[in-house]
C-alpha cells in the first residue's frame, strides 16, 4: 500500500496541488494538469481559481484503479485500456468532460474507439465488458453503452443462435445424471477449430442485465429453443447448483435464489418441449422450498402440464411442505398439473399423451404405495386423481389393482372395513383376465372383491369366446357343421335305440307264444291218454263228427299243412259274359 501511495504522491507538493480521497485512498492532483484534460475542472477553476476540488467527485464514485489510470493519463502516460476497465474509463472521462473539443486525442475518444473496435465485435469481450458494467450500471445505461452491448449480442445471436447454447434435450428416465448435466452445457461445435477458446455465456451477468438481454432477444426473433437453453443454464448456475432445502444457506442467498427463480419463470417460453420436463419439476421444487410467489409456482405448473406425458415417476415425487417427520406428497400440486394437462388438449383429438399420463399416474401410485408412512386418505386421493385422466381408450384397471395389492402388503395393520374402503375405487369389470385370476386367489383382498373378480373372469371368458366366433366366420361354419353332425349322430343313436327296444318287445312276445305253445302241447298229450280205451270205430266216428285238438290248434295259429285241410268258404265270383 505504501508503494502504491508513493506513486500517486509527488515528492514535493505545491499550492496548485489538491488532495482527494477515493475509496479511502489519498490522491494528490495537479490542478493545471487536470484542467488541461478535463473541461469540467477547467470551467470550475475559471470561475474561481481557489475553488476547493475536494468534492467535485461527489456525484461519481470510481474505483481506485480507474481513477489512478486517469491521473496517469493527465501526467502524460499512455492509458492501459482493457475490456474490463473500458466502461469505467468511459464513465469517468465523460463525467470529467475529457473530450476532443477540450483537448485533442483525449481519453474519452480513445476509450470509445477501443470499445467500438475491440469489444463490440467480439461475443466474449462484450459479455466481459457487461459483467464489469454492473458497478456503474446507471451511468453506463445513460451513456448508451449497455444498449450498444445488447445490440451487438443480439445481432450475433440472430446470426448464430448456438452462441447461447445448444437446445435442451428431453431426457428419458433411463438416462443417467451425467447425461443430464451435459444437456445444460453450451454447444461445443463453435470452438472446435479455435485453440484455447474459452466460452463466455450470459450466465456471468447479473440478474438485472440478464433479464434485460433475454427480453430483448425474444423481441428480436432469436429462436426460442436457444433462448430457453440460456435461461436454463442461468438457473442451474445460480439456483440449482445448491442443495434444495439446505438449512445452512443464508437468508440473503435464499432471497437471491428466489428472485432469480421468479425472474426466470417469466423468461421461460410456454411452448411445449423447449425445456425438459424433469428440469421444470426441479425448478418447481426449488420454488416451493424457497417460498417463491404463487404466480411463479403457477407458471411452472402450467409449463409442466403442457408436457406431463414426458415426465417420470421420480419427477412426481414432490414432498409437501409443513410435515416434520412424515413423508407426504403434494397431491394438490400434482392435481393442478394434471388439470393443466387435461385443459391443454382435447380428449377428442386422440392425443397419445393421455395414455402415457394414465400409465405415469399408475406407476406413481405403485411407487408411493410402498411407503409405509403413506396415509390411506392420501393414497385414495392419488387414485381419484388418476381417474381424472380422460379415457380416450378402454384401459384396464390392472395398474390400480397392483398399487392396491402393494399398499395392502405394506400396510398389514389395515382393518377389514378400511380394506373395503380402499377397494371401492377398484372396478373389477375393468380388470384383465390375468388380474382377475390373481385377485381371485389374493388373500389380502376382501371377500366381496374376490367374488367380483371371479364373476368378472367368467364375463371375460364369455366375451372372449363371443369375439372369436364373431371374428372368424369360417370357424363358425365349421363349428356349426360339427354341431349338425353331432345332432345327426344323436338321431341315428336314437333310431338304433328304438330298434333295439322294438326287438326286445318282439322277443318278449315270442317267448310268451312259446310258453302258450308248451301249455297247449301238454293239454294235447293229456287228451290223447284219455281216449286210448275207445275203439277204432268210435275214434273214427269221433273224428268225423268233431275236429281233433291238434287241428284246432293249427287253425288257431293259422297253420295249414295241406290244401285239403283248408276249409275255404270263399265263393267264386260269377263270370259275367
Amino acid at each position: 500500500m505504501a508503494n502504491r501511495q508513493s506513486t500517486r504522491l509527488p515528492k514535493s507538493t505545491t499550492l496548485t496541488d489538491v488532495q482527494l480521497y477515493v475509496n479511502g485512498l489519498p490522491f494528490i492532483l495537479d490542478r493545471e494538469l487536470l484542467a488541461s484534460k478535463s473541461a469540467k475542472v477547467a470551467a470550475i477553476l475559471d470561475e474561481n481559481p481557489n475553488q476547493d476540488l475536494s468534492y467535485f467527485l461527489r456525484d461519481i464514485s470510481p474505483d481506485t484503479e480507474t481513477f489512478e489510470l486517469v491521473l496517469r493519463f493527465c501526467h502524460g502516460f499512455e492509458p492501459q485500456i482493457s475490456t474490463e476497465n473500458v466502461i469505467p474509463i468511459i464513465g469517468l472521462a465523460d463525467y470529467l468532460e475529457m473530450t476532443e473539443a477540450h483537448c485533442r486525442n483525449n481519453l474519452l475518444r480513445r476509450a470509445l474507439i477501443f470499445f467500438e473496435q475491440e469489444v463490440l465485435p467480439s461475443w466474449n469481450e462484450t459479455i466481459r465488458a457487461l459483467r464489469v458494467a454492473d458497478d456503474f450500471l446507471q451511468q453506463a445505461v445513460q451513456l448508451g453503452l449497455v444498449d450498444a452491448c445488447f445490440r451487438s449480442l443480439i445481432e450475433k445471436a440472430v446470426a448464430d443462435p448456438h452462441l447461447l447454447g445448444a437446445p435442451m434435450k428431453n431426457l428419458s428416465c433411463d438416462e443417467d445424471s451425467e447425461d443430464a448435466d451435459d444437456a445444460y452445457r453450451p454447444n461445443a461445435r463453435r470452438k472446435l477449430f479455435v485453440i484455447d477458446w474459452k466460452s463466455e455465456d450470459l450466465t456471468v451477468l447479473s440478474l438485472q442485465l440478464f433479464d434485460a438481454i433475454i427480453r430483448s432477444m425474444n423481441q428480436h426473433g432469436v429462436p426460442p429453443e436457444f433462448v430457453a437453453s440460456s435461461v436454463c443454464q442461468y438457473t442451474k448456475r445460480w439456483v440449482l447448483s445448491s442443495t434444495v432445502g439446505d438449512e445452512t444457506v443464508s437468508i440473503y442467498k435464499r432471497k437471491t435464489q428466489r428472485d432469480v427463480l421468479e425472474a426466470v419463470e417469466k423468461l421461460l417460453p410456454y411452448e411445449r418441449g423447449l425445456v425438459p420436463c424433469t428440469l421444470l419439476f426441479e425448478m418447481l421444487r426449488y420454488a416451493i422450498v424457497l417460498e417463491a410467489s404463487s404466480d411463479c409456482r403457477t407458471g411452472f405448473e402450467i409449463r409442466i402440464g403442457k408436457q406431463l406425458d414426458q415426465a417420470t415417476v421420480r419427477d412426481l415425487l414432490i414432498p409437501s411442505q409443513g410435515y416434520a417427520k412424515e413423508v407426504q406428497y403434494d397431491i394438490e400440486c400434482l392435481r393442478r398439473i394434471l388439470r393443466n394437462f387435461c385443459g391443454s388438449y382435447s380428449p377428442s383429438s386422440q392425443f397419445p399423451g393421455y395414455i402415457k399420463v394414465a400409465e405415469l399416474i399408475e406407476k406413481f401410485l405403485a411407487e408411493v404405495a410402498a411407503d409405509i408412512d403413506l396415509k390411506m386418505n392420501t393414497f385414495l386421493s392419488i387414485v381419484e386423481m388418476s381417474a381424472e385422466v380422460p379415457t380416450v381408450t378402454q384401459r384396464n384397471s390392472d395398474g390400480i389393482y397392483m398399487a392396491i395389492d402393494i399398499y395392502f402388503h405394506k400396510h398389514r395393520y389395515l382393518t377389514e372395513s378400511e380394506r373395503e374402503q380402499v377397494c371401492r375405487v377398484l372396478d373389477c369389470r375393468k380388470l384383465s383376465l390375468e388380474a382377475c385370476e390373481h385377485a381371485a386367489r389374493n388373500e389380502r383382498l376382501p371377500l366381496r372383491v374376490v367374488v367380483q373378480a371371479l364373476f368378472a373372469a367368467q364375463l371375460h371368458i364369455r366375451d372372449t369366446i363371443t369375439r372369436e366366433v364373431a371374428l372368424f366366420p369360417d370357424d363358425k361354419m365349421i363349428i356349426q357343421g360339427k354341431m349338425e353332425e353331432e345332432e345327426e349322430e344323436e338321431v341315428v343313436a336314437e333310431d338304433e335305440a328304438m330298434v333295439i327296444k322294438e326287438m326286445k318287445i318282439m322277443s318278449n312276445k315270442v317267448m310268451e307264444l312259446e310258453r302258450e305253445c308248451l301249455v297247449m302241447r301238454k293239454e294235447l298229450q293229456k287228451s290223447c291218454s284219455l281216449q286210448q280205451h275207445n275203439n277204432h270205430n268210435d275214434k273214427n266216428k269221433q273224428k268225423n263228427e268233431k275236429p281233433s285238438m291238434w287241428k284246432e290248434m293249427k287253425r288257431k295259429f293259422g297253420c295249414i299243412t295241406s290244401i285239403h285241410d283248408c276249409n275255404c268258404q270263399v265263393k267264386k265270383k260269377k263270370a259275367h259274359p
